[in-house]
């Protein structure tokens, strides 16, 4: 039993590598490497370049400009190539013809040309077949006056891949801007954890330089011990403070590698030695109201788009409904020695027709026009609504920013006041005017009000970002290239 399993495990280890190499394991983000501190530009340029949303769309803009590639074959040149011989009875003619058809580009109809040739004999119910012994030319051209003039249905599908392609471009650009929109949060966010692990360093740090001469003070009897101890549970709950950043600062640097990306597009894991040393990268993206921001959202143009394409479909609905009258010319001339069919096919041949339809009921176009005109209208309406949606957001971005950079700069004159009386009872403490749960309490206090500032500073950046998505700014989200 041991041999037929040993066999058959050898068989199936040499498909193992293949089929690893075919399914791809979960990209684990790489160390960053880099010299300086990390810029929100830096990381707006890799997300452009190769979020996979952003490709994915690219890639859908592709298969749009693909499916347009096919609606304008409808207006490709057909060639055909026929040929006919008699094998038996009493007949033994043989005719060959070649037929080249090209649509126009703003008419319903069609030109061609063509040639045929002939050898043989033919029954006198096929007497059309005959030609001279070089053959015959023919051209002409079909011609619609009334249906299918002005618009027609393979028109009508090139304008809609056409359509088809803004809409794609148009979404592409949104996706664009809600990636680039994450992609400042998530570096936000990874500078605020940064700086608030920086600030619960530094609260740290004043605990532990204390003890040291807390722990001389006691051995000399200057200080009673549970000083000491009192201290050391101040260090651990500082220290828990210090751990639990540090997980926020690496859970932020994961996040961020979502978006940070390098030229393959494999996510990178930015080290803290990349932190700015600053508060200047909470400043966020520099961005403003104009006047025609309704005007550049995608999602407007994409509205407007579908717009034109509801359009296009009711101009062909209601091209359905008119009669069919079209105009028909033919030119023909044989040439070379006369054949089995006589020289009446010799002289230059040129005839004229039409063909006239009138539909009596047509209800198949008048309910494409009644669907056409219900969707122009739905999308009217909706139109009207996201543009009053887009002014009243924007409206509200713009309050948050102002009551954001308010509470700003109320912040920063708490830290300043905070820290002022830190660093005074810290003095009287040395001087022994001061108690330890005072000065702890001052410290404490003073670094609070530090990371209030920097939260409050994430938050202008924050609505920044979002001011900026949603006037379609490109230029702040890092989309002009």
């Amino acid at each position: 039993m041991i041999r037929p399993l040993l066999i058959l495990s050898m068989l199936v280890a040499p498909a193992a590598p293949a089929t690893a190499q075919r399914i791809r394991p979960n990209p684990v983000p790489v160390q960053a490497t880099g010299t300086g501190p990390l810029t929100l530009d830096e990381v707006l340029r890799a997300s452009a370049r190769a979020a996979p949303q952003i490709v994915e769309a690219l890639a859908k803009v592709r298969a749009a400009e693909g499916r347009a590639l096919t609606a304008n074959g409808a207006f490709d040149t057909v060639f055909e190539a026929e040929g006919r011989s008699r094998t038996l009875g009493y007949y033994d003619g043989t005719v060959a013809s070649a037929t080249a058809t090209r649509p126009l580009g703003d008419n319903g109809g069609y030109v061609y040309g063509g040639y045929r040739v002939s050898r043989g004999d033919f029954p006198v119910y096929e007497n059309q077949s005959y030609t001279n012994r070089l053959g015959e030319v023919k051209v002409g051209a079909l011609y619609s006056l009334l249906r299918d003039r002005l618009v027609d249905e393979r028109r009508t599908r090139r304008t809609l891949a056409s359509g088809d392609i803004d809409i794609a471009r148009f979404e592409r650009e949104a996706v664009a801007i809600g990636v680039q929109r994450r992609a400042i949060d998530a570096y936000q966010n990874w500078v605020a954890a940064g700086l608030r692990l920086r600030a619960y360093r530094d609260l740290l740090a004043l605990s532990e330089s204390r003890r040291g001469g807390l722990a001389r003070q006691v051995q000399l009897g200057a200080r009673p011990d549970i000083l000491l101890a009192e201290n050391d549970q101040n260090l651990a709950r500082r220290r828990a403070l210090v751990v639990r950043a540090e997980g926020d600062f690496q859970a932020a640097a994961n996040a961020l590698s979502l978006y940070f990306r390098d030229a393959a597009g494999e996510p990178l894991l930015v080290g803290p030695d990349r932190l700015p040393q600053g508060a200047e990268a909470l400043s966020g993206v520099a961005a403003a109201a104009r006047a025609d921001f309704a005007q550049q959202r995608p999602d407007i143009q994409m509205l407007l788009a579908r717009i034109d394409q509801g359009t296009a479909r009711l101009a062909l609905a209601q091209n359905d409904l008119r009669p069919r009258l079209d105009l028909r010319g033919e030119a023909g001339k044989d040439i070379g020695p006369v054949g089995l069919g006589g020289p009446s096919r010799t002289p230059l041949e040129a005839a004229v027709g039409f063909r006239f339809s009138l539909p009596l009921q047509n209800r198949a176009a008048k309910g494409r026009i009644a669907e056409a005109q219900a969707e122009m209208d739905a999308l009217a309406a909706r139109s009207r609504f996201l543009r009053d949606q887009i002014a009243v957001e924007v409206e509200g971005i713009l309050i948050g920013v102002g009551a954001a950079e308010k509470l700003a700069g109320i912040a920063d004159q708490e830290r300043q006041l905070a820290e002022r009386l830190a660093a005074a009872e810290r003095r009287r403490f040395e001087l022994g005017s001061s108690d330890f749960f005072l000065v702890n309490q001052r410290e404490e206090t003073a670094n609070d009000a530090r990371v209030r500032l920097i939260d409050a500073q994430a938050r202008i950046a924050a609505a920044r970002a979002e001011l900026a998505s949603a006037t379609a700014d490109r230029a702040a989200l890092g989309l002009d290239l």
